[in-house]
């Protein structure tokens, strides 16, 4: 019979390199790639980055596919970046949103243009070394399962992979603890056994998002007015391209009390503030919706539902309130539903599905 060929998306860390050294030991036809995005800046930015996406991921990836034994291959696929992550980021940060570009790579250049380009030199598989499961429910659809390591666990960026897309991926390091995948790494002697984790942005490695934006933009955002919710003029801002809903530091406003950005308004070019009681809310509207676990939501469910990735997630009650909109209304008020963002919701330790976060009540 002959082995299932799988192409791995190796970024350079610890997780993807764990991925592969597994896959080829249970037997597949494994290949090694990373994928080339946005790599143009300096060495030294590069080295500092040690991000999923610099130049140097690309040189470990390497030796870690040597130490492995199998074939690896650096595929560019810049445009797509462009198009479906830079722009999208810049574009919802215009618009007073706050973007997710993690989920949006995923979905359409870690899978839509890896999975094509996998599949057209005769792979039957991808694989990431993500901290998530695939498995396939009884239904016959298949959902992401949280990881076994839940302070780790990645399904939140991971909810809005299509049923064709899952159906083809694989996710081994879903199965273990993270401090197990660095040991595995060590005794394979893997040359990153000890590389950091990635954070932030990778694209943006200084986290200078705004000035980011200017440059992509090639135009300054200029200042406007901070505001309360009855119009009430308190201060100036920098542009709205800094701040972000449920914003509480770097506002410059000496108030007396916490102060937190409750929404942003681009047509006005004003930005909202109030107190910690009025930025929260019971109530998140979504739409963009992408089910996984279920092919639609026919009634009202309890379920546990994220509003961003580092929430702990809480009880609400999911109703679908248009063709592509639902209702969230949470049991506990909730701070900072922010639009732009996703809701991702949980049944039984599987994505049932999620969306994009349009508002509160």
């Amino acid at each position: 019979m002959d082995r299932k060929r799988v192409v791995v998306g190796m970024s350079g860390g610890v997780d993807s390199s764990v991925a592969a050294y597994l896959l080829k030991n249970q037997g597949y036809d494994v290949i090694g790639v990373t994928m080339q995005i946005w790599q143009d800046e300096e060495e030294v930015i590069q080295e500092e980055n040690g991000g999923c996406c610099g130049l140097s991921a690309v040189e470990d990836a390497r030796r870690v596919a040597a130490e492995i034994g199998i074939p690896y291959y650096v595929m560019n696929f810049k445009k797509e970046f462009q198009k479906y992550v830079i722009d999208y980021f810049t574009d919802e940060y215009v618009g007073g949103r706050t973007p997710n570009p993690c989920i949006a790579c995923n979905r359409y250049v870690k899978w839509e243009s890896l999975l094509k380009r996998s599949m057209d030199i005769g792979a039957d598989y991808i694989a990431t070394g993500h901290y998530a499961r695939i498995e396939r429910l009884a239904s016959g659809r298949y959902a992401l399962r949280t990881s076994i390591t839940g302070k780790k666990d990645q399904t939140y960026a991971l909810y809005n992979l299509t049923q064709e897309q899952l159906a083809r991926t694989l996710m081994p390091v879903g199965n273990y603890e993270k401090e197990e995948i660095r040991r595995i790494a060590q005794e394979a002697k893997l040359p990153v056994a000890h590389k950091p984790d990635s954070q932030d942005i990778c694209f943006v490695p200084d986290g200078d998002y705004a000035s980011f934006i200017e440059k992509e933009r090639q135009t300054t955002f200029p200042e406007g007015n901070f505001v309360t919710r009855d119009g009430t003029i308190i201060g100036k801002h920098k542009g709205i391209i800094h701040y972000t809903v449920g914003q509480r530091k770097g506002l410059g406003l000496a108030m007396g009390y916490p102060v937190f950005v409750l929404e942003i308004r681009p047509e006005t070019n004003e930005v909202v503030i109030g107190s910690h009681e009025e930025s929260l809310t019971r109530y998140v509207r979504a739409n963009d919706l992408n089910f996984m676990a279920v092919e639609d939501l026919a009634e009202p469910k309890r379920v546990w539902a994220k509003i961003r990735y580092n929430h702990k997630g809480a009880w609400c009650q999911v109703t679908k309130t248009g063709e592509d909109e639902i209702l969230c209304t949470f049991e506990e008020p909730q701070r900072a539903v922010t639009p732009g963002q996703a809701v991702v919701l949980y049944e039984d330790g599987y994505v049932l599905g999620g969306g994009t976060i349009i508002g509160g009540q």
